[in-house]
């Protein structure tokens, strides 16, 4: 049995067994407005818990393109890799029983976390995430969608609604509002920007994910907040928070 937390299980195997395991039965989880489903993925004597949403599942949207919310989501998990940002657990495509979609390991929350309880207990181990949502021009942070888990570590989940190319962040991550960004995030950016042209890395397959107009928005948010080197500031005319916002 594969745990969440366990240190002896590496990222490689994790992935493996995301793709190759067989999953049980899918259970419906009742929350959100697109299909989501608690499945276990088997390979041997590995089991993981993981979170199945398939393409099929997703509610048409009158502003995303239809049927890309699941590519959105493993966009983001490589996103965050590419960057060594590592808060987003691991994400694959497969194929499910209800058709393709994105298969993420589940990780065990502690009940009683959530973004407001970060913010009180540790705010600087937030900054990652809400650049994050800055660059990714994430749609729908709300404050649910980032926790700890049961040994401590930081995640944030649901980024099917990234990657717009027209501006549509809406997060309640305002902390930073208007601040400087720490010097490692933004040699990590630098670093990442430069990378999204390359032949090798994560540019190959959001190559495959993304469309063209929208990877030139990403590479132009990124370049953005480098030479601003500042979180930017609320849009007076739009809704910069999600509803529901919890």
């Amino acid at each position: 049995m594969v745990s969440d937390n366990d240190p002896k299980v590496t990222a490689a195997q994790v992935r493996r067994v995301l793709l190759e395991g067989e999953m049980s039965p899918p259970a419906l989880v009742p929350q959100g407005s697109n299909y989501t489903f608690l499945v276990k993925v088997t390979l041997g004597s590995q089991s993981i818990d993981a979170i199945y949403k398939p393409r099929d599942g997703e509610r048409p949207l009158w502003d995303f393109p239809p049927g890309t919310l699941y590519l959105r989501e493993y966009a983001a998990y490589l996103v965050s890799q590419g960057l060594s940002w590592d808060f987003i657990p691991c994400t694959v495509i497969r194929s499910g029983p209800y058709g393709v979609g994105s298969v993420q390991q589940f990780i065990e929350i502690d009940p009683y976390s959530s973004y407001f309880t970060i913010r009180e207990e540790a705010p600087e181990e937030l900054e990652p995430i809400a650049l994050f949502d800055c660059l990714s021009n994430n749609a729908d942070r709300k404050a649910s969608h980032c926790f700890r888990d049961t040994a401590g570590s930081i995640w944030s989940i649901d980024h099917g609604l990234t990657f717009h190319p027209d501006p549509k962040l809406r997060t309640v991550i305002w902390d930073f509002e208007d601040e400087p960004i720490s010097a490692s995030l933004l040699e990590q950016m630098e670093r990442f920007v430069d990378s999204l042209h390359s032949e090798s890395g994560v540019a190959p397959q959001l190559h495959r994910l993304l469309d063209a107009e929208e990877l030139s928005a990403l590479s132009s948010r990124i370049r953005s907040l480098l030479r601003t080197g500042r979180f930017p500031p609320q849009d007076p005319y739009r809704r910069n928070v999600p509803w529901p916002w919890f």
